[in-house]
């Protein structure tokens, strides 16, 4: 098939900004090579040829924003006609709204009405898996929105269709939306919104208004892990291996931990709620147009050097911008850590569909009292959790603290 069309790169991406051709018209094409670069709604990719010969047109510029399925170029092989049944009219550039114009007052724009709720039975929505799985994905409640499938079935176009993060029994989506005041405080400066930023903003915001976050937070002492981590360390230089990172530590514990408990490790799915039975680790990587959590599958089976090389080659990757879509989908619970940048202790917004977040502050030199009862200079490390309430109780949260603290004052144990 000589047409190529914008390739669904994330499992909730609608459509791509085509960022920059690789490739340009005339140009020899071979399987695999790189096309162009595609900004989806969670990274920029790399878009690679499916089939070979010449590069005949390209039918979107860079800096256009395409559907998923819409035909954006056409590659030719030796002797093959444009002129093929079937295949569809070059796709037109999705235009992004015009700005508002300035106004030096706080603007507040009312909101669509929203659309009538979806026909239940036995209390249940009627929604195939599909849809599910993305109205879950973009923060869309199922209950806000109608069924267009058989008996009123909500099918995946009525999702995608939906506005994400509308409906439910308390009206979120009909509150205004408050606009940023214009012409204030000097010179401004506009900068659009990429679509990853977009779809932190659609996505965070569902997350903290739909899901009741509850907080845990425990001090740990992170005396020991310094003690073992600086012991390896010597070890490694040593042996010209790489250095560990406390963050290793603490991604082998908190996988760990999650396998002991396990229902921490489970997603609200409306009217179920999804045990999984892999720690598919998500961790938070701050990049240029915002952060991205690469996912290390299978975390607890992991040892503590081969957690540590997994996470360093995740994060460059995710730095820059080559992840793949199986490199960050799939994570069961999310761990971001702002340690590195002199925060102590901080609360996390859950990463929906999952229902657990970790947040992991510095570890610190503080006063403390010993078994003694003496002042002695000891480490100490805050880790915050934010629970989803639908899916974890307190006192589950509280036994995955403690499993989580257990591992990372003893941390001998993540060498077994």
């Amino acid at each position: 098939m000589p047409a190529v069309t914008m390739p669904k790169l994330s499992d909730t991406m609608l459509e791509g900004t085509l960022v920059k051709w690789r490739k340009k018209a005339g140009d020899t094409v071979e399987v695999g090579d790189i096309l162009a670069e595609v900004e989806t709604d969670k990274a920029t990719m790399e878009m690679e040829a499916f089939d070979e010969g010449v590069l005949k047109e390209t039918y979107i510029p860079e800096g256009g924003v395409v559907k998923v399925g819409d035909k954006i170029a056409l590659i030719l092989a030796d002797g093959e006609s444009a002129d093929i049944p079937g295949v569809p009219e070059p796709a037109k550039p999705v235009k992004s709204a015009a700005p508002a114009s300035a106004n030096p007052a706080a603007k507040i724009v009312a909101p669509a009405a929203p659309k009538p709720a979806a026909p239940t039975a036995n209390g249940r929505v009627k929604a195939s898996p599909l849809a599910r799985k993305i109205a879950a994905a973009r923060g869309v409640n199922l209950h806000s929105i109608a069924g267009t499938g058989p008996a009123g079935r909500i099918v995946k176009k009525d999702v995608e269709s939906a506005p994400v993060g509308g409906g439910g029994a308390v009206a979120v989506s009909a509150a205004p939306t408050i606009r940023a005041a214009r012409g204030i405080a000097g010179e401004e400066k506009i900068i659009s919104l990429s679509g990853m930023r977009k779809t932190i903003a659609e996505r965070l915001l569902a997350s903290k208004t739909q899901i009741p976050h509850f907080y845990l937070s425990v001090t740990m002492d992170g005396g020991p892990l310094m003690a073992l981590r600086k012991e390896l360390n010597a070890m490694a230089e040593k042996d010209g291996g790489q250095k560990l990172t406390v963050n290793d530590f603490i991604l082998l514990a908190a996988a760990r931990a999650a396998a002991q408990v396990p229902k921490i490790n489970a997603a609200y799915d409306g009217d179920a709620i999804i045990e999984y039975k892999d720690v598919n680790l998500a961790v938070a990587v701050a990049i240029e147009d915002g952060l991205i959590t690469p996912v290390i599958k299978k975390a607890d089976t992991l040892s503590l050097r081969q957690i540590s090389e997994q996470m360093k080659e995740l994060a460059a990757k995710a730095r820059g911008k080559k992840l793949k879509p199986e490199e960050y989908q799939g994570g069961t619970i999310t761990l971001s850590s702002l340690g590195g940048h002199g925060i102590d202790s901080f609360l996390a917004i859950i990463n929906p569909p999952q229902s657990f977040i970790l947040g992991v502050g510095a570890i610190t030199k503080q006063p403390v009292v010993n078994e003694h009862d003496q002042i002695v200079v000891g480490h100490r490390l805050v880790i915050s959790g934010s629970g989803d309430h639908r899916v974890i109780d307190g006192a589950v949260g509280a036994e995955y603290m403690n499993a989580l603290r257990r591992l990372v004052e003893k941390p001998a144990l993540l060498l077994l």
